[in-house]
């Protein structure tokens, strides 16, 4: 197929790509790599800012001193609503891009990002009532959807012998939002004071802006990827999507909800000042962002299962670590669990990901497709599966923070909470090797639960 039918058209106002077919080796090496990339370039800056502002409450609360009024359970509560907040948009930004284009609701999104950092620059003073405070938590979840569109978007974009690299990378990208907040919350505190968030808040303005003027610049939209409510509802239908929303609960949904608590935590179990607590939380969300494109890397070699399962034993492991240290009163050692945890949920986000197209490909091998069929109706199911199972995963960080709330309600302490965390990786330990890796009879009837042991 001649490269220029691959060009950018001009539809709707915007640019288009009229025809994207990313399995085709000559295509994808002397078109479809380029702009595969130049896209993902720009979709990690957005989404990267996203996390940020989605995340922004794990750093506001730590600006929050007794003038406040705001308990320890407040505080949880409210990066508690910005994470639910976010998950729930995941749904309609995934969507979005067959709705609108992958490059316009980049803009948009992009762009809505002002609104919150605007509402809490307005609020981000003592005197100022909870209500409002919950109002502007609400509004900052908007950040947690541009994750769901971004990957939506870049899985069309990439073949998928690439797709656990690329979505590795795009997510690894777009998570160390988390600790780049946190350690610009670290950089205010220890020059501006803990009574200077409106600085920290000003610093995201003009990186907002940026955003979302180069993805209106240089990226596109892709035609193929139509709106397809057939999609969406067949993949909900699938059990397998709920299989892997559950996996992803495990992984994401730890890192982001422990992303979100971590310093509420040192500051209340071990009493750490906003200084000292903002000091090191920004750590293991960094570790952890940085090795998702690893685990989607390593999934692409070993499978996703596999690295999947060996990734929630090491987070059991790293759990009794921690409950031990909570137990003992020994920081270094809570520390050295804690980021484990992080880095180890990373490495389980980056290879559940790649499951995810690995399935519905598999799927549409054993319902009699071949070779770009197969790869389209992968790509059409597993795009619209991506949404649903982030947005469940998401709800994770929900559970994980409300689980912190009543622990701390409770007994003044964490550890509850983690051992709770404990028996959840133990289920999904024995969820991936029974669905994914438990070896099976070869059975006639049975050639499509058999290519589902593969991903």
């Amino acid at each position: 197929m001649p490269a220029d039918l691959h060009a950018p058209a001009r539809r709707r106002g915007g640019r288009w790509i009229e025809e994207w077919d990313p399995e085709d080796a000559r295509f994808w090496r002397t078109t479809g790599e380029r702009v595969a990339r130049r896209n993902l370039a720009l979709s990690v800056l957005s989404e990267h800012i996203g996390f940020s502002i989605w995340s922004l409450w794990s750093v506001l609360v730590l600006f929050m001193g007794p003038g406040y009024g705001v308990d320890a359970a407040g505080k949880f509560f409210l990066v508690s609503v910005a994470t639910l907040v976010g998950a729930c948009v995941r749904v309609p930004y995934t969507f979005a891009v067959a709705r609108f284009g992958g490059r316009n609701w980049t803009v948009f999104s992009a762009a809505l990002l002002l609104a919150p950092t605007a509402a809490a620059w307005a609020v981000m003073e003592p005197g100022t009532s909870y209500g409002t405070f919950l109002l502007v938590a609400v509004l900052t979840g908007v950040g947690g959807g541009n994750f769901a569109s971004s990957m939506t978007n870049i899985n069309a974009f990439f073949p998928l012998r690439r797709k656990g690299w690329a979505l590795g990378l795009n997510a690894g990208g777009g998570n160390i939002g988390v600790p780049v907040v946190q350690l610009a919350g670290l950089l205010v505190i220890a020059t501006a004071g803990d009574g200077s968030p409106r600085v920290l808040l000003a610093a995201y303005a003009p990186l907002i802006v940026l955003a979302a003027v180069l993805a209106w610049r240089f990226m596109d939209n892709l035609a193929p990827v139509a709106a397809d409510t057939g999609a969406a509802a067949e993949s909900v239908r699938d059990r397998h999507t709920w299989i892997m929303a559950f996996l992803y609960t495990g992984t994401f949904g730890s890192f982001i909800g422990y992303g979100f608590a971590f310093g509420l935590v040192l500051q209340n179990q071990f009493d750490r000042t906003p200084l000292q607590a903002a000091a090191v939380t920004f750590i293991g969300p960094l570790l952890g962002s940085l090795v998702r494109p690893l685990g989607g890397h390593w999934a692409d070699r070993h499978g996703g299962a596999r690295i999947t399962l060996w990734t929630f034993g090491g987070m059991a492991a790293a759990t009794l670590v921690v409950v031990a240290a909570s137990r003992s009163g020994s920081l270094p050692v809570f520390l050295t669990g804690f980021i484990a945890l992080f880095v180890l949920s990373g490495l389980g986000n980056g290879s559940t990901y790649k499951m995810i197209p690995g399935i519905y490909h598999a799927r549409a091998l054993a319902e009699g497709y071949a070779g770009e069929e197969a790869a389209a109706r992968g790509r059409r199911l597993s795009g619209a599966a991506i949404g649903l199972i982030g947005a469940v995963g998401a709800l994770g960080g929900l559970g994980v923070n409300l689980a912190f709330r009543q622990s701390f309600l409770s007994t003044g302490s964490g550890t509850g909470a983690f051992a709770a965390f404990l028996g959840f990786y133990a289920v999904c330990s024995l969820v991936t090797w029974a669905v994914y890796l438990r070896p099976r009879t070869p059975v006639p009837a049975a050639p499509r639960q058999a290519a589902y042991a593969r991903v």
